[in-house]
């Protein structure tokens, strides 16, 4: 028969091993924690660049979109200048057909 020595011995080597095991698998869930909160943090810098290229390409979008109008507007003053001048060209041109008739 075993002694309450070596029974107790026993127990807590079990304990011991038990423990260990405990902090193995505790040590493996929390470097899995780690992983997935660095591949959350990781996929949350990916869709914070992705956003902030998104905001990059739409502001880009956005100028492009103001030049053009800007160059519209130039477009419309260019053809308003080109109304008057063929507006004092008829001007003229009657003035000379007056004289013609005069």
């Amino acid at each position: 028969r075993e002694s309450e020595r070596e029974r107790r011995e026993r127990e807590r080597e079990r304990e011991r091993e038990r423990e260990r095991e405990r902090e193995t698998e505790w040590g493996r869930e929390r470097e899995r924690e780690r992983e997935r909160v660095g591949q959350r943090e990781c996929k949350d810098e990916e869709e914070r660049e992705g956003e902030r290229e998104r905001d990059r390409w739409v502001e880009r979008e956005r100028e492009r979109e103001r030049e053009r109008e800007r160059e519209r507007e130039r477009e419309r003053e260019r053809e308003k200048l080109r109304e008057r001048e063929r507006e004092r060209e008829r001007e003229r041109e009657r003035e000379r057909e007056r004289e013609r008739e005069g």
